[in-house]
């Protein structure tokens, strides 16, 4: 039966954190490797009392089928939030999907043929390499630091060939925590304002800013060439599976079909539900004290690290988000390091799957909103005795 399997998934393969997160989950380990929000500050109750007020409101309507590009009122609300942010995206631009991740493969379909380019993050979010994958590109990895893109290498990258899109994650990028500085922010822009090649802004952690500044989206400096990703998952809940797509007119009408031959429409129920909850609730308060236990399980994280790991390992320090990434000395295996560490009873995500070409062997992912500070500090105690039995297995 293996020759009636299409070509385009031969390559592709499984989901590796989610066959990763499979181990993670055995009793008694404690696992840094999901990206997951943390569950206690789901606001259940107040979710609960939207679902009452959306069946007083609408009635059955709520379980109608609807258009594809979702519920008007949550459009406008998602476009009224730009504009408090003096970024100008009008609701008609608006595309509701299910989850950001719907996002990425809509964009796929739409632009993607085999052997285009897509330049992406190295290290990069394996969901859209994953997505993206489906359509058979050519990957082009643009190394990222502390400030950002490396434009050196954008540049040489885009000489080389051509690229339909660029793909980033500017706010706190998932895997590394970074967020790009203003300046590498503009100069990007320029380099991309000179080529026909859009970009995609993901950006489901911008509002779990914890330290530092806000930054300007790509929208503000090329607007017509930017394509943004928004997301509910990470600031209300993650199973309801509400993103959507911010997208300029020469590509909106092609998602929106590419979105009626996917799944007609996003669930009908959960939109009005998310709208009548934004409605009724100070999502301001609800983010701000996501915020602070995220930014006080970071700060957790970081001092546990500083106590407990090598002072050879080093790692970053981001300003939001929920990660950060952690580089070993050349020459130590972070997959030979995770299966020391499920023996210590910890887990994380390895580097190697967030690179194109199987780079990253000396890094991994650590998640720190999923648990508490005292479970952080336990957990990281454990990965650093991990971290000295493999580098004294290797002397």
């Amino acid at each position: 039966m293996e020759n009636l399997i299409a070509d385009r998934m031969s390559d592709i393969p499984k989901s590796f954190i989610r066959e990763m997160l499979k181990i993670a989950s055995q009793p008694n380990i404690i696992s840094f490797a999901g990206g997951l929000p943390n569950k206690d500050l789901f606001p259940t109750e107040s979710l609960t009392a939207a679902t009452e007020n959306v069946f007083k409101i609408y009635g059955n309507d709520v379980f109608q089928y609807s258009n594809s590009e979702g519920f008007s009122k949550l459009r406008a609300y998602i476009a009224e939030t730009y504009s408090k942010k003096n970024i100008d995206i009008p609701a008609k631009n608006i595309l509701i999907t299910n989850g950001a991740q719907q996002g990425l493969d809509l964009i796929g379909k739409v632009l993607l043929n085999e052997g285009d380019g897509v330049i992406i993050e190295e290290p990069g979010y394996l969901g859209a390499i994953q997505a993206f994958s489906l359509y058979n590109p050519y990957f082009s990895p643009v190394a990222v630091s502390e400030q950002g893109m490396d434009l050196q290498q954008l540049e040489l990258a885009i000489s080389k060939r051509t690229h339909k899109l660029l793909y980033a994650v500017p706010n706190f990028q998932n895997p590394s925590g970074i967020t790009y500085s203003k300046e590498n922010r503009v100069g990007l822009a320029e380099i991309i304002q000179k080529k026909n090649i859009f970009i995609v802004e993901d950006d489901p952690y911008g509002e779990l800013r914890f330290s530092g500044s806000p930054q300007p989206s790509f929208k503000t400096y090329i607007p017509d060439k930017t394509i943004m990703l928004g997301s509910f998952s990470k600031i209300i809940v993650p199973g309801f599976r509400i993103g959507w797509i911010a997208a300029p007119d020469a590509i909106f009408e092609k998602l929106l079909i590419a979105k009626q031959a996917s799944d007609l429409h996003t669930c009908n129920f959960t939109q009005y539900i998310i709208h009548q909850y934004l409605q009724d609730n100070a999502i301001d308060t609800h983010i701000e004290r996501v915020i602070s236990t995220y930014s006080e399980q970071c700060q957790c994280m970081i001092s546990s690290i500083n106590r407990f790991f090598p002072k050879n390992v080093q790692f970053t320090q981001p300003e939001g988000g929920m990660f950060l990434w952690v580089t070993l000395p050349s020459g130590i295996s972070a997959m030979d390091l995770f299966d020391i560490a499920v023996k210590e009873k910890v887990a994380f995500v390895p580097g190697t799957p967030f690179y194109i070409n199987d780079k990253g062997d000396n890094t991994l992912r650590l998640n720190f909103s999923s648990v508490d500070t005292a479970t952080i500090e336990t957990g990281i105690k454990r990965l650093g005795n991990a971290m000295r039995k493999l580098q004294e297995n290797q002397r």
